[in-house]
């Protein structure tokens, strides 16, 4: 089943959103991220994709306590990202209410760790955050670009037991310009095993129509809905659709 994933991104307990990654170029859209979670569940929508982004920059989580507080007041499926770099963060993501974390810089820069983590915590419980510009792997929020083919790194990362991976195309994040399907494809193509969330780019219910129709596992619609090009209204029907 499709899985349709909206999108909370926090800085200082606030919901943004920024463009293409950068943290100078950010709308707050809400004051009060359960508020908007709670809508979500209103809707009918059963997950959340919850990003961290003051963690992401301190490389260690921030907004516990807004995790806590959504996790507590919904029954919203969450999965987690931003600062989840150790051991101890993990275990605070997972204490605070996450049913997954999203492993992103941390699966390039300590393989080592999200590979425990893979066998610890079972392949249900982390997604890999794979970004990439050009097809190449990029980190630290996309402020680092790698030498990795996302390709080369999602088979080694699939050999080793990763199930989900949420993958943006930097380029087009934030951009309202469509979503990178044919990024999505070559994935698709050179790990098939692997359940594909596509992030970044939704513009329209078009977007969401045609991403389905690939067979993704699912997608994660942020400016969309904050910009009002998707409504509330058109997310509770497309979920019911799709349930």
């Amino acid at each position: 089943m499709f899985q349709l994933i909206p999108a909370i991104d926090l800085i200082n307990g606030q919901c943004v959103r920024l463009t293409q990654g950068d943290y100078g170029q950010k709308t707050v859209y809400s004051e009060d991220p359960l508020e908007i979670a709670k809508a979500f569940e209103g809707a009918g929508i059963q997950r959340l994709h919850l990003v961290d982004l003051d963690g992401a920059k301190a490389k260690k989580i921030v907004n516990a306590a807004v995790l806590e507080r959504i996790a507590s007041n919904t029954s919203l499926h969450i999965d987690f990202g931003g600062g989840v770099q150790s051991d101890e963060m993990i275990d605070t993501a997972f204490s605070a209410g996450a049913a997954q974390i999203t492993a992103g810089s941390i699966a390039v820069r300590n393989p080592a760790l999200v590979c425990e983590w893979l066998q610890k915590y079972g392949s249900e419980k982390i997604i890999l955050g794979a970004d990439a510009q050009n097809e190449m792997i990029a980190v630290s929020g996309w402020q680092e670009n790698s030498n990795i083919s996302i390709f080369d790194f999602l088979q080694d990362y699939t050999s080793k037991g990763a199930k989900y991976v949420i993958s943006t195309d930097v380029a087009k994040d934030g951009l309202l310009q469509g979503p990178s399907f044919d990024l999505y494809e070559k994935i698709q193509a050179s790990s098939p095993s692997l359940s594909v969330i596509a992030s970044g780019g939704v513009a329209c219910m078009e977007d969401l129509v045609r991403l389905r129709e690939m067979n993704l596992f699912g997608v994660i619609v942020g400016k969309a809905f904050y910009e009002g090009r998707i409504s509330l209204a058109d997310l509770a029907k497309f979920s019911a659709e799709i349930c």
